[in-house]
């Protein structure tokens, strides 16, 4: 037993230098996750070509874990500007389906999108999640769904 205990103490000489995660990576949306813009506004396609996508500042509900449909606080170019989640890499609900990236599609202060159109297809649930927000927060974001061209 003192000898297996040792073994694991033997340190590691192929010259690697840098500290190695040992802990799962997180897929969910909270601050500091990195975001994809999937509209055509031009901060947003300035910044992907760059290759410095958007971080979450914020998540605007109680939680502070992002869902499909959820209004975040991003930092892109510098700037600070909202969006709404329209597909997600994490497990999802039933009828959900869940994306390879993190979606994200920006707004200005009042729900308008910047962008006049959505480049990958949304989830047909998002047309009821954010009409139920549309009636309880005031903010317009049926213009969001007008500007979708495919839903699945």
């Amino acid at each position: 037993m003192l000898l297996n205990s040792a073994a694991r103490f033997i340190p590691f000489t192929t010259g690697i230098t840098r500290p190695i995660h040992t802990t799962a990576a997180c897929s969910e949306i909270r601050k500091m996750a990195r975001l994809r813009v999937v509209d055509n506004s031009e901060i947003g396609k300035r910044a992907m070509a760059e290759g410095r996508p958007p971080k979450c500042i914020h998540v605007y509900n109680k939680q502070s874990v992002g869902k499909i449909g959820d209004k975040v606080l991003v930092a892109i170019k510098g700037q600070k500007k909202k969006g709404i989640l329209v597909g997600l890499r994490q497990f999802q609900k039933p009828k959900i389906p869940k994306f390879d990236s993190n979606n994200l599609v920006l707004i200005d202060d009042n729900g308008t999108p910047l962008g006049t159109r959505i480049h990958v297809p949304i989830p047909t649930i998002l047309r009821t999640i954010l009409k139920e927000k549309t009636q309880a927060k005031g903010a317009d974001y049926t213009k969001l769904l007008g500007i979708a061209s495919r839903f699945v």
